[in-house]
């Protein structure tokens, strides 16, 4: 029993003074609490892990864009300065890279750091920091794969300078994966194939930020990402519904939002033949028709409240 006593009783110690390493899941934890690591402080890391962050670009420059590049846009990449105590320079964010890694260095030295990957914790932001900086690590020609997940770290926010903007190009496909003079294996090849089949045409629009018209098969969508609180966004579109003004143009219609990362993302149904070009002044008309009805301050009416309750149920959330 004084034994055990003792193990247990070193453990606030170590946590206390924040030294516990990392060591293998079934190796005894170094607190010397006699457990396995994986069922000791390695759960507790894990536990931390998968903390969900709700809005994990918070905080960047341009996060409704790093949202849509996650979430929306098929092939997409924006040029961001690294912070000098992470190593300086930039690094090439992209909405998805071959195989789905999490990252690559590039054989010509440029780091590539893919948004759209499978799995991760619960804070997007934290893996891909840590993807980032493992890229950098790696010889060049070298994939980061998707390994366990990181333990707590810096997270873009930290190791980004966030001073410039975010200036999204948007691709008509994937060949942007490599250098010009790249050979590529067979495997990769194969998925740059797939992968520029998959990709749907798709627009920035200019005026506003965050907004991409898109082409999906015949039909035309147009999807917005906006920045502000849910709640009032909702209810200043169920307004601006109930009096017939959610539409851009005569021939589009709103056929309601989805949640991404945190923010919301009005959809519009266009007309089959809608060019992105036509929706510059119409989406500038509506956001400040949106701020007007944002800013009421009046309950919303019975009608409004049923405009809300349609678009609420129809609201879906990608994670």
């Amino acid at each position: 029993m004084g034994k055990k006593q003792r193990r247990t009783g070193s453990a606030p110690a170590a946590v206390a003074d924040g030294e516990i390493p990392v060591v293998g899941g079934r190796e005894a934890c170094p607190c010397g609490s006699g457990k396995r690591y994986k069922a000791c402080h390695g759960r507790a890391a894990r536990i931390e892990a998968m903390k969900l962050v709700v809005r994990p670009f918070e905080g960047l420059a341009g996060e409704c864009d790093w949202v849509a590049m996650r979430e929306i846009v098929p092939a997409a990449t924006a040029v961001v300065p690294v912070k000098e105590e992470f190593g300086g320079g930039t690094v090439t964010v992209s909405t998805i890279l071959p195989m789905a890694w999490p990252a690559l260095h590039r054989a010509d030295g440029e780091v590539l750091l893919g948004l759209q990957t499978g799995g991760g914790s619960g804070d997007a932001s934290r893996d891909l920091a840590d993807a980032l900086l493992k890229a950098r690590e790696l010889e060049a020609g070298s994939p980061v794969v998707e390994g366990e997940l990181p333990g707590p770290g810096p997270r873009l926010q930290d190791v980004l300078d966030l001073s410039g903007g975010f200036d999204v190009t948007v691709h008509d496909g994937f060949e942007f994966w490599f250098a010009a003079d790249n050979e590529l294996t067979p495997e990769v090849r194969e998925s740059l194939e797939q992968a520029n089949g998959q990709a749907v045409p798709t627009r920035r629009l200019k005026s506003v930020e965050a907004a991409y018209w898109v082409q999906m098969g015949a039909r035309r969508h147009l999807r917005w990402v906006l920045p502000d609180d849910e709640s009032a966004v909702l209810d200043g579109i169920a307004r601006l519904h109930a009096a017939g003004e959610s539409a851009l143009l005569p021939e589009t219609k709103y056929v309601g939002s989805f949640r991404a990362c945190g923010l919301i993302v009005p959809v519009w149904d266009l007309a089959d033949d809608t060019e992105p070009e036509e929706l510059e002044k119409p989406i500038v008309a509506f956001g400040e028709r949106l701020r007007e009805a944002m800013a009421v301050t009046a309950p919303l009416t019975a009608e409004e409240r049923r405009v809300r309750a349609g678009v609420v149920s129809r609201q879906v959330t990608l994670r």
